[in-house]
């Protein structure tokens, strides 16, 4: 991690450090809650047309039939558009792998010459990101067309989730070149999960224009954004999720970042950064 970030990928994101991300952030939150008729469908229109949405895959493709924006981004799928692979860990969501592989110590990689720590990633809780020591994780990106609902990797019993305010920088791969740790510095929601291999997180990572992020459990986390950490503990066993259930989404993009114990499993060979992923897939076995 001693490289640097070239110069072309500093200066990249150097707007981002000078724009008022917070109220962008409100902003665009706001437009896609509205409810607009026309308007609104003439937006969803230019969305599907921008981004290359592929709407045959969605339970409803009528565009016009949505009564928001936000009601359109977390659209469901087809019940059979994305199949869950028989391997014990599949790919939480449809998107693209920014990064994989083995946490060094309690290092994350992000990108060439940056790193963060899992305690920083975690929201400072060091007996929690000690667990993750020489462990695996993976951070996946979800870009503007993709599906953004989140699903359960393996089956799971949820025991904690924390909510780490921060910043909103975009989470785009030059962004993710350009800004030191990055994902452990942006707001975002951390799920503690326990299983039959053991324990393992899911971090919700914010990002410019996220108008929230909502778990099925809780519903919608932030707003508000009250500055502060903020957490919820659960008794053990009430809230079991299934692999391939749905657990969260994103109104509007942005990544999970996931992690797991040291010598609990291992990834399939072709996870590697950028390679395209759907939700469902394979993507790791058990060690």
């Amino acid at each position: 991690m001693s490289s640097s970030p070239s110069f072309s990928d500093r200066l990249a994101v150097l707007p981002q450090y000078l724009i008022p991300k917070q109220a962008l952030t409100a902003f665009a939150g706001w437009v896609a809650g509205s409810q607009w008729g026309g308007a609104t469908t003439g937006i969803i229109n230019w969305f599907v047309k921008r981004h290359n949405v592929n709407m045959a895959e969605a339970a409803n493709p009528d565009t016009a039939s949505y009564k928001s924006f936000n009601e359109f981004f977390t659209r469901p799928l087809r019940g059979d558009a994305r199949p869950i692979a028989a391997a014990a860990l599949v790919s939480p969501v449809d998107g693209a792998i920014s990064q994989c592989g083995p946490v060094v110590g309690d290092q994350v990689f992000q990108a060439k010459g940056h790193g963060y720590s899992t305690r920083a990633l975690v929201g400072g809780d060091a007996a929690l990101a000690a667990q993750f020591d020489n462990g695996e994780f993976a951070t996946l990106y979800l870009s503007p067309r993709d599906y953004h609902r989140i699903h359960m990797p393996c089956a799971g019993r949820l025991t904690r989730m924390i909510y780490v305010p921060g910043d909103l920088f975009s989470v785009n791969p030059t962004t993710a070149r350009g800004v030191p740790g990055l994902f452990a510095r942006n707001e975002r929601v951390v799920c503690v999960f326990d299983s039959a291999n053991g324990p393992f997180v899911m971090v919700l990572v914010g990002a410019t224009i996220v108008g929230s992020m909502a778990t099925v459990w809780h519903g919608v986390v932030n707003p508000p954004r009250p500055g502060t950490v903020r957490e919820w503990t659960y008794e053990m066993g009430n809230i079991t999720l299934a692999q391939g259930e749905e657990m969260g989404r994103f109104l509007l993009g942005s990544t999970v970042v996931m992690l797991f114990p040291s010598g609990v499993m291992q990834f399939k060979p072709d996870w590697t950064p950028t390679r395209p992923i759907v939700m469902g897939e394979a993507m790791g076995a058990l060690r």
